[in-house]
């Protein structure tokens, strides 16, 4: 039935969108801030470790 190939692919568009924010939330939020603060741990450890 074409007619209701439009639905489909707006279906299609709509959920890879939901999916596609879902994911930006949840590495916005828990992934990536993980991240930063290890490089700032790394940083300070280097920058308060004896020169040698």
């Amino acid at each position: 039935m074409p007619q209701l190939l439009p639905f489909y692919f707006i279906n299609q568009l709509s959920f890879s969108f939901l999916t596609l924010l879902a994911l930006i939330y949840i590495f916005s939020k828990y992934i990536l801030p993980v991240f930063t603060f290890q490089q700032v741990v790394r940083m300070y450890i280097t920058k308060l470790s004896p020169k040698s």
